[in-house]
């Protein structure tokens, strides 16, 4: 005779529509004081006791069970309802589209808790052969706090995209910085553009766009204080961006800049400018006190920056306007500088960065290599062009003074 099931160890039925052996378990109450009943079903019922028996130790083990259905699809779509409140709204934009493009497509209709490490291994080699590595890590990262968030609310039991390594991608286009012939004919082709100002200010400075962008006028002084001691030029202070938070990319990235000749006539025609973009606007301008605006006053965005600055580099001798972005004004004001000879670490100031390995690394192709100084310095104190010795043989002492003097 089949033993009977104690109290709590769940039910076993055949659902005669269905065509199945359904499993029952009751796990207790919800905070509304009603009975949560998680359901389960097999071809067979020795396939039925054995959900049922899984849902149970889950249910021993603390975890709530998530709906069988419960998909990636739905996982991703609450973290990008719920789980990125504290990011601006274009990066919120720019997770809502990989995870569009990317996760949801090839993995959306997976059900959360049948996802295994395999699935995203292959999902991100074959993406590898279509995305760079830093887009592979960003789709990585969206679905690994996707499936993190489901795992904090016991939807699934463990978040095995956490398992997964990133593959290589595609190799991204490199940045490249202006010669100083090119930069020449930038800062020369960009008199007629509206973004001239922005344009030269961002290649003497080195700022970044996202700290130009929200400059205001009572953060730029065109005059500075000659009588002071010691004299103070002027300058333009970079204390925002246009991060969420306004702050800038790091604690040093806060800076006061001096400005170059070129760059205070620029800012002045651009004041200048302004006021007659003000007159022409009336009523639709809103003011905001910033530097560099749209017509109407308000902060220009990434798209119209790169849009106007790529019109301005047309007719640029040797310049392609379509492979050129704003940021590349600063690595070519790394360029110059480092090949007018000035040190690391005054160029790692100047752009704010924390430390002259972040200089390094990321403007490593802009940096004049500092490898070979130790050659030239040798050649200078041992001096091996002198006439009359060859290098690598020692020359024999011409007396006992000589040789007592020679180093």
């Amino acid at each position: 005779m089949t033993k009977r099931r104690s109290r709590g160890d769940g039910g076993l039925h055949w659902d005669e529509r269905r065509q199945r052996w359904i499993a029952t378990a009751s796990l207790g109450y919800d905070g509304a004081g009603k009975r949560i009943t998680k359901r389960a079903s097999g071809r067979t019922k020795t396939g039925a006791k054995a959900k049922l028996k899984e849902m149970l130790r889950d249910h021993e083990d603390g975890l709530a069970i998530a709906p069988t259905n419960y998909t990636v699809e739905e996982a991703v779509t609450d973290w990008l309802t719920f789980g990125v409140a504290d990011v601006d709204e274009e990066t919120r934009k720019n997770y809502a589209s990989l995870c569009a493009n990317h996760i949801i497509p090839r993995l959306g209709h997976t059900k959360l808790r049948e996802l295994r490490a395999e699935d995203v291994d292959r999902w991100l080699k074959e993406r590898s052969g279509a995305l760079s590595t830093r887009t592979l890590a960003l789709i990585h990262s969206c679905l690994n706090r996707a499936v993190k968030r489901a795992m904090a609310r016991d939807k699934v039991k463990r978040n095995v995209v956490e398992l997964c390594e990133i593959p290589a991608g595609r190799p991204g286009r490199p940045s490249k910085s202006l010669t100083l012939r090119q930069a020449e004919g930038v800062l020369l082709a960009a008199e007629k553009s509206p973004l001239h100002a922005y344009i030269v200010v961002a290649l003497l400075t080195g700022a970044r766009t996202e700290e130009l962008r929200p400059l205001t006028w009572d953060h730029v002084d065109l005059e500075g204080d000659p009588k002071a001691d010691p004299p103070i030029p002027p300058y333009i202070a970079v204390w925002r961006s246009v991060r969420a938070s306004g702050d800038t990319k790091t604690r040093r990235s806060r800076r006061t800049l001096a400005l170059p000749t070129r760059a205070v006539a620029a800012l002045l025609a651009q004041r200048e400018r302004q006021g007659w973009q003000r007159y022409a606007a009336g009523e639709r301008w809103k003011e905001r006190g910033l530097v560099f605006t749209s017509d109407v006053g308000t902060e220009l965005d990434a798209a119209n920056v790169r849009r106007a600055f790529r019109h301005a580099l047309k007719g640029v001798p040797g310049i392609v306007p379509a492979e050129w972005t704003p940021r590349e004004t600063r690595h070519s004001f790394v360029s110059l500088l480092s090949d007018d000879g000035l040190s690391v670490e005054e160029i790692s100031r100047l752009v704010g960065h924390s430390g002259t390995s972040v200089t390094e690394a990321v403007y490593r192709k802009q940096i004049r290599p500092v490898i070979q100084t130790g050659a030239v310095a040798m050649d200078r104190i041992f001096d091996v062009s002198r006439e009359g010795r060859d290098v690598g043989k020692e020359e024999p002492p011409k007396g006992p003074t000589d040789a007592h003097h020679r180093p």
